[in-house]
């Protein structure tokens, strides 16, 4: 741990250099402190020995290195609470009841983008952990039927049937075992029972079943490759607008770090807000993530290693304590 004139003296460059992106000089220091220069380029050589801060090859000043980012944030860095303004437009998606927890956070995105002026990422895990809820059938014509299935988040895949070798009586047989048999079956489970458990049930029960069986074989194995994970990424433009990335090679690079495949990297285990500042991410070492799973999505900001932490973790605090209660 560094003695407290280290700690403030590594906060004030950190957050300066966060604001301005400058190198910062020693005369500051002084000022906000009231300690000589002697002193602060003293504690600030010290600090760069340690490997908490950077000279860099154009200024006098230090910036922070990953070690002094890192040492901020795990003991320096408060949370910062988020504006009323903020707030209100963060209740305005919170409040609507009617939303599904995904649809939630992918709403709050594009708010959480133009707070931050970072990219927004959501990692949905769409469906993975759904259940079977129920199967039913509606007749629309005399040999064609649509069936429904219907899992235990409310999501509904549909999927029209052609009966003419069949008839309606023994359609409704089938549903009668699958909803008997199968129901509360996790979805990526159910092709499989439909083929061992089901399969040979219909053969004692129903003639020429094979058409009406593979129908709704197909209808569930639509609807589970219809249900890995999801990105959705919003503000992807603004990284390339911040003055750090100001050349063709780094532009190229960012562009290439948040190719959605990589961005699938970013996916969290851990209910934790977790910052992964530099070369820790998954993603490129000019950049930091902080990311959290918030049901059974992941929620990531990402940003420069310059990104206003504090801010970021509050926001992302705030989210979860609304999102979540």
């Amino acid at each position: 741990m560094l003695d407290s004139r280290k700690e403030n003296i590594l906060k004030l460059i950190v957050e300066e250099y966060i604001r301005n992106i400058r190198p910062v000089g020693s005369k500051s220091i002084c000022d906000t402190l009231n300690v000589s220069s002697a002193t602060v380029r003293n504690e600030m050589m010290a600090l760069e020995n340690e490997g908490y801060l950077e000279k860099t090859h154009t200024s006098s000043g230090r910036v922070p290195s990953e070690k002094g980012y890192r040492y901020y944030v795990d003991n320096i860095m408060k949370p910062k609470d988020i504006s009323g303004e903020d707030m209100l437009k963060l209740q305005t998606i919170f409040s609507n009841n009617q939303l599904a927890l995904s649809n939630t956070i992918e709403k709050s995105l594009s708010i959480i983008s133009e707070m931050t002026n970072y990219t927004a990422v959501v990692l949905e895990n769409k469906g993975i952990n759904d259940t079977l809820k129920e199967v039913s059938i509606l007749p629309i014509s005399e040999d064609k039927v649509v069936a429904l299935v219907i899992t235990s988040s409310g999501h509904v895949e549909n999927k029209t049937i052609d009966i003419k070798n069949s008839n309606l009586d023994d359609v409704k047989k089938i549903v009668e075992l699958i909803n008997k048999l199968i129901v509360g079956t996790p979805i990526n489970e159910v092709s499989s029972k439909l083929e061992f458990e089901i399969k040979p049930i219909i053969g004692e029960y129903i003639m020429n079943y094979e058409m009406v069986y593979s129908a709704f074989y197909n209808a569930f194995n639509d609807f589970r490759d219809g249900n890995k994970d999801e990105v959705i990424i919003k503000g992807r433009d603004k990284i390339l607008q911040l003055p750090e990335f100001n050349n063709v090679t780094d532009i190229k690079k960012v562009i290439s770090a948040l190719d959605e495949e990589k961005i699938k990297n970013l996916k969290e285990e851990s209910e934790d807000i977790n910052i992964y500042i530099g070369k820790e991410n998954e993603l490129d070492e000019n950049l930091s993530v902080i990311k959290t799973k918030i049901g059974d999505s992941t929620l990531a900001i990402v940003g420069p290693k310059r990104m206003d932490y504090d801010f970021v973790v509050g926001l992302m605090e705030y989210i979860k304590s609304n999102i979540e209660r």
